[in-house]
């Protein structure tokens, strides 16, 4: 296999910190939306959070929202434009707690687009505070001596917590701390894309990823917390797929 730059992706440097995930999973939305010939049909939503600047990445139409509302944009998007392929991406903060109702309700309601969900335990743009995610213990700049299970109370869990809603077509929880696990996400991610096309409702794909300056480790030890630490808390593997029966 010869290596090739996606066409969906702009030839551009990052902004990224060294060892984030974000870089991972654009690459691999890139390869998917090329292998699956949807270029020019697709629009993406960018978050508020380290992927706020989406567009200048992806070579295809992308939308900014404001914090937490991609569901609802993208749930516009495909109702006025039922033939484009929408997908929001988003990360913990913008989609497990200023946007968990426009989440929730957009999953109930079966709406047929994809969501790319980008895990790292904490609030990254912003400056390391504690997120919805944050592990039990976790130590961030509003938890210094960790995430206290009777104040804060335990981490969101997204997948598990939109399996029993009826509208939900596929969820499965992934990561991009290793080749393998790279692997793996890419094949969830089509497979995402794949049921909107098919128009099976809504699909959504966690991503467990590193955040090395906001853990305040490096990125190799950051590699590690994902997977000694987080994949303990979010299991990774498929929480719901209405193709299975």
């Amino acid at each position: 296999m010869k290596f090739k730059k996606p066409e969906s992706l702009y030839d551009r440097n990052t902004h990224y910190c060294p060892g984030c995930g974000h870089g991972i999973v654009h690459r691999i939305i890139g390869e998917v939306i090329d292998e699956l010939g949807i270029r020019e049909e697709t629009i993406g939503t960018a978050p508020v959070g380290c992927a706020v600047l989406l567009y200048d990445y992806f070579n295809f139409d992308v939308i900014e929202c404001a914090h937490g509302r991609p569901p609802a944009v993208a749930t516009a998007m495909k109702r006025i434009h039922p033939d484009k392929i929408v997908f929001t991406y988003q990360g913990d903060g913008d989609l497990a707690a200023i946007g968990t109702a426009e989440m929730i309700h957009a999953a109930n309601r079966g709406e047929n687009f994809t969501t790319i969900f980008v895990n790292n335990a904490i609030y990254g743009m912003t400056g390391g505070q504690m997120a919805p995610t944050t592990l039990v213990g976790q130590r961030t700049t509003t938890t210094q001596k960790g995430r206290d299970l009777i104040k804060q109370g335990p981490p969101l869990k997204v997948c598990e917590l939109l399996s029993s809603l009826d509208g939900v077509a596929y969820l499965e929880r992934v990561a991009v701390s290793t080749a393998k696990d790279s692997m793996k996400a890419k094949k969830a991610i089509k497979k995402a894309f794949q049921n909107q096309i098919d128009g099976k409702g809504y699909s959504l794909v966690e991503v467990l990823s590193m955040c090395p300056t906001d853990w305040k480790l490096s990125p190799a030890q950051a590699v590690g917390f994902v997977n000694d630490e987080m994949k303990k808390v979010f299991k990774p593997g498929v929480y719901k797929d209405t193709d299975v029966k």
